[in-house]
C-alpha cells in the first residue's frame, strides 16, 4: 500500500501490485523486441540493396578485407590450430580406451570440420573480434553526430559503412574458414601422429567428405559472414550516449552477432540434413 498526497493530507491508494506489472513489463518488452527486429530487418533490406546497386566508396572494401581477413589471420591460426589439437588428442584418448582402432579418426575428424566445426568456430572468432570493431567504430561515429553529418550531406550511413563491411564479412569469412580447415586437418594430424602415432597417410582420407557436407559448410560461411556486419551494423546505428553508449554497442554486437550464429548454425544444419536424407546423400 502506498499514499497519495492531497489537500486533506495523506490519502492511501492501492499499490499496483506485482502481479499487475507482469503483464506490462512483457508487453513493454514485447513491444520493443518487436521494434529492435523490425529495425534489424530495415537494416538487412538496406545493406542487400546497397551491394545490389554498388554505391559504396571507392577502394573500402579491399581496406575492409584486410580489416576483417588479413588482421584475423594470425588468431584464427592459433585458435583453430590448438582446438584442432586438443579434439583430436580427446578423441584418440577415448578410442585407445576403447577399441584402439585409430583408423577412422582422420576421415571423422575432417568431415567434422567441414561440416561443422570450423565455419562455426571461425565465425565465433570473427564475431568477438571483427563486430566488436564495426560496433565500436559506427557506435562512435553515432555518439558524434558524423552519422547525421553523412544523412547531411545525402550519404546513406549504410551504403557508406555496412556494405563495404558486409561484401568484405562475406568474402573473408568463406577464405578464412577455408584456410582453418587447412590449419585444423594438419593440426590434428600433428597431434594424431606425434601422440598416438597414427599414419598420416591413414588420417588425410577424405573419403568421408560428401558433396552435401561442402555445401552446407559454405552455406554456413556465407550466412555467418552476412550476419555479423549486419548486426554489428545494427547495434552501432542504435548507439545512444557517450562512451558508455559505444562500450554497451559493443557488448551488444559481440552478444548478438554470436548468438545469430548459433541459431543460423542449428537452422543450417538442421535443415540441410533433412534436405540430404530426402535425397538419400
Amino acid at each position: 500500500m502506498v499514499q497519495q498526497n492531497t489537500q486533506n493530507g495523506w490519502k492511501p491508494i492501492e499499490d499496483e501490485g506485482f502481479w499487475r506489472r507482469i503483464p506490462r513489463r512483457i508487453g513493454v518488452s514485447t513491444l520493443d523486441a518487436g521494434k529492435a527486429a523490425a529495425t534489424l530487418l530495415w537494416v538487412l533490406y538496406r545493406t542487400v540493396i546497397g551491394t545490389v546497386r554498388g554505391k559504396r566508396p571507392k577502394g573500402e572494401v579491399l581496406r575492409q578485407m584486410e580489416q576483417v581477413g588479413n588482421k584475423s589471420l594470425l588468431f584464427v591460426t592459433v585458435t583453430i590450430g590448438f582446438l584442432g589439437m586438443v579434439l583430436v588428442f580427446q578423441v584418440c584418448l577415448q578410442i585407445e580406451k576403447i577399441t584402439g582402432d585409430m583408423s577412422q579418426v582422420g576421415p571423422e575428424f575432417i568431415k567434422g570440420m567441414v561440416h561443422a566445426f570450423v565455419p562455426s568456430l571461425t565465425a565465433m572468432m570473427l564475431a568477438t573480434r571483427v563486430g566488436a570493431g564495426i560496433a565500436a567504430e559506427i557506435g562512435s561515429m553515432m555518439v558524434t553526430e558524423q552519422i547525421d553529418a553523412l544523412r547531411m550531406c545525402g550519404v546513406d550511413p549504410i551504403d557508406y559503412l555496412v556494405v563495404p563491411r558486409f561484401i568484405a564479412s562475406l568474402v573473408m569469412t568463406l577464405v578464412l574458414s577455408v584456410y582453418a580447415t587447412a590449419i585444423s586437418i594438419l593440426a590434428g594430424a600433428l597431434m594424431a601422429y606425434t601422440s598416438y602415432h597414427v599414419n598420416p597417410v591413414m588420417f588425410f582420407v577424405f573419403d568421408k567428405v560428401t558433396p552435401g557436407d561442402a555445401v552446407i559448410g559454405v552455406t554456413k560461411c556465407l550466412a555467418f559472414g552476412a550476419a555479423i556486419p549486419v548486426v554489428s551494423g545494427y547495434c552501432g546505428l542504435t548507439t545512444r550516449g557517450g562512451s558508455e553508449g559505444v562500450g554497451s554497442a559493443t557488448t551488444r554486437a559481440v552478444i548478438n552477432s554470436s548468438l545469430a550464429v548459433i541459431i543460423l548454425d542449428f537452422i543450417i544444419s538442421a535443415a540441410g540434413y533433412y534436405l540430404l536424407q530426402s535425397r538419400g546423400l
